[in-house]
């Protein structure tokens, strides 16, 4: 595992890099109060399978963040770095806000995406997100790293995670620095008005959406609004795993290098799974 940084005429972007596929996967990750490559060994070692498979490139947002960042920015700014390391044709998986760069990038620049794989996204901002994120925003402004954390674990993972890792985000909310708050501030502002719904019919790609129904980041009208307007779309949708199904489901990243091998194994399984703690 490697991690670079990447240079372009107006900005830098640090990226992680690890598995010797021919074909490439980028993935995009969500909004986090820190920055994500403070994680890379666990990142790398999360998606190892995919890593048999493929070259991973795992994007951070660009360094030194203007004011104003939206969505839209950061999407343009990804592109011009698969650019920039010549990446011509890769499969794109974005969580979260991850996913809604996926999306635009897709939109915006079809040939440079071979298939698309949407974790716990939205093509706009729903009332249960914006909600959520102005909380966030009010707590970071606060210089409140400890309420942030926690509030963000609460909204992020199911109830019985979010209880069993509260000594994980306390001793995490130690280390957050003012200049962490400020740019968790800019790219959550980033997300206002985010709106590419009407732009979905353009993604000629295969999609591959998993949501799950208990998202109490997105809400349930995500899914739908993404499952419905989306063509070539395969859907799975986990209960019991919250936003975080991407980081709590057993199976995900199996479903996802399924897809990406156009391997049938999961989709003749029916698409709702459930955490065995959610079953009656």
């Amino acid at each position: 595992m490697i991690i670079e940084t990447v240079n372009t005429i107006s900005f830098s972007m640090n990226y992680c890099r690890f598995g010797r596929g021919e074909n490439a996967l980028v993935i995009l990750p969500g909004l986090s109060v820190q920055r994500v490559l403070g994680a890379a060994e666990a990142i790398a070692e999360a998606y190892s399978p995919l890593a048999e498979h493929f070259t991973v490139y795992v994007f951070e947002r660009r360094n030194d963040l203007p004011a104003a960042y939206s969505v839209c920015d950061m999407a343009r700014d990804t592109a011009e770095v698969l650019e920039a390391l010549h990446i011509e044709s890769a499969a794109l998986f974005g969580a979260s806000q991850g996913g809604m760069i996926a999306l635009k990038i897709s939109i915006e620049h079809p040939a440079r995406v071979s298939k698309l794989i949407l974790g716990s996204a939205c093509a706009r901002v729903t009332d249960a997100l914006d909600k959520t994120v102005e909380g966030w925003l009010q707590l970071a402004e606060r210089r409140d790293a400890l309420g942030l954390y926690m509030a963000f674990g609460c909204a992020v993972y199911p109830q019985n995670v979010f209880e069993q890792s509260k000594t994980l985000l306390m001793q995490a909310a130690e280390n957050v620095t003012d200049k962490d708050l400020q740019r968790f501030t800019i790219l959550a502002q980033g997300l206002k008005g985010f709106d590419v719904l009407g732009d979905l019919n353009r993604i000629a790609c295969p999609v591959l959406v998993l949501s799950s129904k208990d998202d109490k980041v997105m809400g349930s009208d995500a899914f739908y609004e993404l499952n419905s307007n989306l063509h070539k779309c395969e859907h799975h949708v986990y209960d019991g795993y919250g936003h975080a199904a991407y980081d709590l489901a057993p199976d995900y990243k199996a479903r996802m290098l399924s897809f990406l091998l156009n391997d049938k194994k999961y989709r003749k399984r029916e698409t709702n799974s459930e955490h065995p703690a959610s079953k009656r």
